[in-house]
């Protein structure tokens, strides 16, 4: 058993209110009807186990969640130096804007957000009716 609760009939959105695809989410997540869970990274700490979990949820190396090439990202780590998991998990601590994108829980399945619209391909059904959320399958 994880230590990050999941519930099929929640929405948990983890994203960094600083950021404008975290805020862009966030605003999609918002209008869902189910029970949402909201944690910014900008005010409330996860521990490095949660981020592992995540990480593993994801199919993800630890360090695939994080943005390696853009500007405000270099300086935090030198990209010749290996580094262990511990290591990151440090920088991740100290930077949470450092993560790449805005993480969906919904029910068991842990999904990157890469566009706010993607929120809505995980959570609307379809013309049929039919939930396309892998979360809600029966």
């Amino acid at each position: 058993m994880g230590v990050i609760s999941t519930d099929k009939n929640k929405i948990t959105l983890i994203y960094n209110s600083e950021e404008s695809l975290g805020k862009q989410t966030y605003s999609y997540v918002s209008a869902s009807k189910k029970s949402i869970l909201v944690i910014d990274t900008a005010k409330t700490q996860i521990s490095g186990t949660q981020w592992l979990e995540i990480a593993e949820n994801l199919g993800l190396h630890i360090t695939d969640l994080i943005q390696k090439k853009y500007p405000n990202y270099q300086g935090l780590y030198d990209p010749e130096t290996s580094m262990s998991t511990h290591d990151w998990l440090k920088i991740i601590k100290k930077n949470p804007r450092i993560i790449r994108r805005p993480i969906l829980i919904l029910g068991e399945s842990f999904y990157q957000i890469e566009s706010p619209s993607d929120f809505v391909k995980f959570i609307e059904p379809d013309s049929a009716g039919v939930s396309r959320n892998p979360a809600e399958k029966k």
